[in-house]
Order: structure tokens, then C-alpha cells, then sequence
């Protein structure tokens, strides 16, 4: 069966973790696709970037915070069809950065533990390929 073609979008995002076993997530900021959606922090890849090198400099980016990447373990990815792209997005957990983050490119910044973003309702809407990364995050946290 031949299905329409889509474009692929990849992206790479980090669980941040903290010693008291929160992720942090961040709110897309008003003018940007889906925004008002909470989301793990990252972005899109360029051109000829490994996935580690593009989770750096947009952790550094968007948080204001410096990633070694021996400190990013790969732990899963999501694959969600949008209505004009497919998402294929790598999920890293980083338990270790230096700085504090801040919220440089998103409207806010929460640090809340996976079971809480799963309750209904959720005080903290998800894009929907973020959804199934939830009870992996919980399992691990």
C-alpha cells in the first residue's frame, strides 16, 4: 500500500533531570506552531549536525545551560505523523549540565514529575508525540 509522501522533520529533545527525580519542560511561546504546548526542551537539526551536537547547542540556546555529551543518554524517540510532516524526535536524559536553566526562547519553564504530567486533566498540555515518551519517563524516574 502506497501512502502519501511526507516531509520528515527531525528533531532531538532532552529529558532534563533533576535530583529530586523532575523533568523539565518548556512552554512554546506565543507565534510559534502549536503554541501554549509544553514540551522537552531541544529543536531541529542542521544540515550535516549529529543529534548530540544539535542537543547541545539548543540546550545552550534555549536554556542558557552547557551539555558535555558524555552527560546525554539516548533512552527513546518518538515517531508521530503530523497533518503535514512526520516527527521522528530522539529523546535523551540528562542528568548533569552546568548552569541554571532559564527560559530563553519559550514562554516558561516547569520542573514536574512524568506521573503528574499524566493526569487528566493535565495542567501541562503535550504536543501529541511527546505522549507516549510519558509512562517510559515515569518507568525510569
Amino acid at each position: 500500500m502506497m501512502t502519501q509522501p511526507y516531509k520528515l522533520t527531525l528533531v532531538v529533545a532532552a529529558a532534563l533531570v533533576d535530583p529530586d527525580g523532575r523533568v523539565l519542560i518548556a512552554q512554546r511561546p506565543e507565534g510559534k506552531a502549536m503554541a501554549g504546548l509544553w514540551e522537552f526542551p531541544g529543536g531541529k537539526l542542521e544540515a550535516g549536525e549529529r543529534p548530540e551536537d544539535a542537543l547541545i547547542r539548543e540546550l545552550a540556546e534555549e536554556l542558557d545551560i552547557a551539555v558535555r555529551e558524555p552527560c546525554l543518554a539516548p533512552f527513546t524517540f518518538a515517531s508521530h505523523s503530523y497533518e503535514n510532516f512526520h516527527l521522528l524526535m530522539p529523546l535523551y536524559v540528562c542528568r548533569r549540565w552546568d548552569g541554571i536553566p532559564v527560559a530563553r526562547h519559550h514562554a516558561a519553564l516547569k520542573w514536574i514529575r512524568p506521573r503528574d504530567l499524566m493526569r487528566e486533566p493535565c495542567a501541562y498540555p503535550m504536543p501529541a508525540a511527546d505522549l507516549p515518551l510519558l509512562p517510559m519517563l515515569r518507568d525510569l524516574l
